[in-house]
Order: structure tokens, then C-alpha cells, then sequence
């Protein structure tokens, strides 16, 4: 075989780390805790003989959930330089210390980013790692308590910022969908229109989708939610899995009350030789793509992602292999539109015998923040090394599927001699126009309603007689009204819209 050339950038590394609020090893760990164990576990399952953690010379924290936006601060507080904190743990002291941007897909991004620059002789050693403890964080205020997470570190550090411009949906925010469960409640319906089906047809699809998500969760010991279900108790209604927003069910959105911890170290060939690293640990990045979509509101189609679309054909394309070269799939399944969009166009379904998940998917699983990606990277490269010659595809999405990273992975060698595995897709440019002003009348093309202790709130995006986009409220107390948005087919109605308090709201036309 030929020999890799020493500028190709392998994974030599994979680590996951979690604990669970309850059991018995169970320690409170802090976000930085969690992500150097998690990295001290990469570190020896690259089974180096040398001093890895002395040769990363790059090292990127993922943000936690708590630091992703300006207007939130994590609870305990945080070290001032996180991933020197993280690197500190390990022994390490790179050269550059990166606080990445927000977004599910910035890990394989990264991935991507760094393989590009080991290519180029920029760096020899790099480290993508994150963490989330969300669960412990609850779990101790709830008993009023309040740890000092915060650590002075020091030194330099490439603060990146939130990176979340393309994620701001004011309009959108204003009429209360402020978080990811309604908007992507938005999109799912307007895809459940197209299909023509009900609501409780569709909760059954995306129950059926999930039931095989929930036995790898089972089998996973890093999964949040270890638990087994049918696709029919994952569909029905009940006290314990209510409407969060329609058509989701609780059980059925992903699950960020988590305390886990993942971690991917990218080496150059020539490095990982003389750290030591055996060979069959290598594992190859054949292609990374990366996408970013149009925001929700001003999408043409609010069902489909086609940049995500894409970004997969970009990375398939690359690495002169289709889905039916893949022998592991890892679908990012914060909720089911994301997965439903790449099964509607590839044609995969949720019986298909690969299965569509490595981890158990972020319901189940968990959904570790923007870190998630990177534990099913570390699956993804723990099954391809035990199926010699096989690869592995990984999907990993951001926002509001407003961004995508496509990468696939094999122990089969990738030349990168060209550097030009990792790519871009070109950003769309026919945006429907969101409209800038009153109106007093509207067609609905899809809606929510968000439920909470608070009340109810129907959110619906639709069209104005000129063309241009318009977001509003329903008004519930009209019966018309709720009639139409309640028994899930508000599509296409005409609504006849007031504006109250800076909100558009509106009422079924008489």
C-alpha cells in the first residue's frame, strides 16, 4: 500500500464523556471539567506512545449553550479563557486557543477547517472539543445552589463571536416564536401540508422515524434518555408527553437537559507517526462541506432546506460516493424535519437497516448544544475503524436549519495532496421578500402553536395580496379562528389582520 503522505490530516483521536444527575459516579461536573475528560479520553484512544497533548498546537471550545447569544450568561460563570481551561486539564498549551461561533454544524465545519490547514502545513495537531451541563445546572439551582464554575486563565484567545446573525428572525421572535421548538414547528407543518396529512397522522410519521432513534439511545451508555419506545407512545398525547408546540410532542424535540461532553483530535500523517499513533487508528476525512441557508421567513419553500441538500450532494460528490456507499449514518435530529428532508430527497426511510442515527439522536440521546455533531463524529469514527475498508456519512445541522456541514469519514486513505476536500456551497439568492409596514390582509402557508403554562400562542407565516412574506398571530378567541388553527388546517385561509401593540393578528375572514 502506498505510504500517506505526511501532510494528510487524519482523526487520531475520538473521546465522549456524560454523567447522569442521580447515579452513583455522579460528580457536578463544570462545562470545562466535562470537555477535559472528554479530551483525555481522545488523547488515549489514539493509543500514541509520544506526548499528544504537548503537540496540539490548535485547540476550539464549541460554545455551550449558556454563552451563544449576548444577552445570556452561563450561571455559575465560566473561565474567562475556556479553551485554554479545557486545554489546561490535559497538560496542553496551544499555540491558538478558539472560542468557536454558534451553530450544531460548526464542529464538523471545524473538522474541515482544520484538515485544510494541516494540509497546508498550517498546523499539526488540532482539537475540536465542547460540552454541555445543562442538567447539573438545573438540577443544582433547583436545590439553590450555586457553584463557582469561574476560572482565571489568561493568555490569548481568538474570540470568534456568536456568529448568529443568520439565526435572528425579529419578526418572527416578535409574534413569540423565540426559540427553536416553534420555529421548526413552522416548517414541519408546512411540510406536513404538502403531504396532505393530519396532525395525528403526521405525529405518527414522525413517530415511526424515531421508534429505531430510541433503541440506539437504549444501547448508548452516553445517551441522556436510555429508554426504548414505540412509535405509537411517541405519537400519543398524554400528561407526561404533551404539546410543546404542533405537532411535537415533548418526548419528540431534542433534549438539551444534558451533561455531556465530546472531543475529536486531527493530526497530520507525519505527526501522528512520530507521536506514535498506530495506524489502524487513523481514520480519513474524504470530504466536508458546509452550507448556509436563507432565513426561515424568507425562504421560498418553508419545508424545504435546500442548501442542507446541497451540502450533502457537495460532500457525496467529493468523495466519489453516494448513499448506498455508506455504511453509517448520523443524521443531525433535533427534530424530524431535518431527517425528513434528506429522506425525501435521497430516498431513505426510517426502516432503512443502516439505521439513521449513531448516537440515538438528540431527543433521545440528548442534544448537547452545538456540541452534539462531534459525538456522532466520535461514533462514526469508532464504527468505520471496526469495519475496515467501510464509511460513514455524518449531517450535522445548525440554527434553525439555517446551516449544514456534510462530512464522510472511512479508514480508507484520502489523497488531500490537491486540499480540496473541504468546500463551500454558494448561499441561494431568491429570498421572498418580507413585507416592511401595515396590512390588512393575508393567506396563511403555515403556522404553530406554541403551548406553555403562559398560554397558548398561535404564530402563522403567510403571504400578503402583493406577494411579500408577513408574519403574525391568530387570535384564539375568535371561534372561527381557532377552529382552523387548532384542528391543524389553517393552510391557505385568508385572514383579515389588525395590528395591536407592534403585533400583526389575525382573524378567518367573514
Amino acid at each position: 500500500m502506498t505510504k500517506v503522505s505526511d501532510n494528510t490530516p487524519v482523526i487520531i483521536g475520538v473521546g465522549q464523556y456524560s454523567e447522569r444527575v442521580g447515579e452513583a459516579e455522579y460528580a457536578a461536573l463544570s462545562y470545562m471539567d466535562l470537555a477535559g475528560r472528554s479530551l483525555a479520553a481522545a488523547i488515549a484512544d489514539s493509543e500514541a506512545s509520544g506526548d499528544v497533548a504537548g503537540a496540539i498546537d490548535v485547540l476550539a471550545a464549541i460554545r455551550a449553550f449558556e454563552m451563544s447569544r449576548p444577552d445570556r450568561k452561563p450561571p455559575f460563570g465560566a473561565a474567562d479563557n475556556v479553551p485554554r481551561a479545557i486545554a489546561k486539564r490535559v497538560g496542553a498549551d496551544p499555540s491558538r486557543a478558539i472560542l468557536t461561533t454558534t451553530g450544531g454544524e460548526t464542529n464538523q465545519k471545524l473538522v474541515g477547517e482544520f484538515a485544510r490547514d494541516i494540509a497546508a502545513g498550517d498546523a499539526e495537531v488540532a482539537v475540536v472539543v465542547g460540552s454541555e451541563a445543562i442538567s447539573t445546572v438545573l438540577a443544582l439551582s433547583a436545590k439553590g445552589e450555586k457553584p463557582d464554575w469561574s476560572e482565571e486563565i489568561g493568555g490569548s484567545l481568538e474570540d470568534q463571536g456568536f456568529g448568529v446573525e443568520e439565526m435572528m428572525e425579529p419578526a418572527l421572535f416578535a409574534h413569540g416564536a423565540t426559540g427553536a421548538i416553534p420555529l421548526y414547528a413552522i416548517a414541519e407543518n408546512a411540510r406536513r401540508n404538502g403531504l396532505g396529512k393530519s396532525l395525528d397522522e403526521y405525529r405518527h410519521d414522525i413517530g415511526t422515524l424515531f421508534e429505531p432513534f430510541t433503541r440506539v439511545a437504549a444501547a448508548n451508555p452516553h445517551a441522556a434518555a436510555p429508554v426504548e419506545r414505540s412509535a405509537e407512545e411517541l405519537a400519543t398525547i398524554t400528561e407526561r408527553n404533551r404539546i410543546v408546540a404542533e405537532p411535537y410532542t415533548r418526548m419528540t424535540v431534542a433534549r438539551d437537559q444534558v451533561n455531556q461532553a465530546a472531543a475529536i483530535i486531527i493530526a497530520s500523517a507525519g505527526k501522528a507517526r512520530e507521536l506514535g499513533v498506530p495506524e489502524e487508528k487513523w481514520v480519513h476525512i474524504h470530504a466536508i462541506s458546509h452550507a448556509t441557508e436563507l432565513k426561515l421567513s424568507v425562504r421560498p419553500d418553508l419545508a424545504k432546506n435546500p442548501a442542507s441538500i446541497a451540502c450533502v450532494e457537495k460532500a457525496l460528490a467529493r468523495a466519489g460516493r453516494t448513499f448506498e456507499d455508506m455504511q453509517f449514518l448520523d443524521f443531525y435530529s433535533c427534530f424530524a424535519i431535518p431527517v425528513f428532508g434528506q429522506c425525501d430527497h435521497f430516498g431513505l426511510t426510517a426502516d432503512d437497516p443502516r439505521g439513521l442515527t449513531l448516537t440515538g439522536g438528540l431527543p433521545f440521546f440528548g442534544g448537547a448544544g452545538n456540541n452534539y455533531s462531534a459525538h456522532a463524529i466520535a461514533e462514526a469514527v469508532a464504527r468505520v475503524r471496526g469495519a475496515r475498508g467501510s464509511f460513514a456519512f455524518v449531517g450535522a445541522n445548525g440554527g434553525w436549519m439555517s446551516k449544514y456541514s456534510s462530512g464522510i469519514y472511512s479508514t480508507e486513505p484520502a489523497d488531500w495532496s490537491a486540499n480540496d476536500r473541504f468546500e463551500a456551497v454558494s448561499k441561494a439568492t431568491d429570498a421572498i421578500a418580507l413585507h416592511d409596514g401595515a396590512f390588512d390582509q393575508a393567506s396563511v402557508e403555515s403556522y404553530t402553536i406554541n403551548r406553555s403554562k403562559k398560554g397558548d400562542v398561535a404564530v402563522w407565516i403567510g403571504r400578503e395580496p402583493g406577494g411579500a412574506r408577513v408574519i403574525g398571530n391568530a387570535d384564539l378567541t375568535d371561534e372561527a379562528t381557532r377552529t382552523a388553527f387548532e384542528g391543524g388546517q389553517p393552510f391557505g385561509a385568508s385572514l383579515s389582520v389588525k395590528q395591536v401593540d407592534g403585533r400583526n393578528i389575525g382573524r378567518i375572514a367573514s
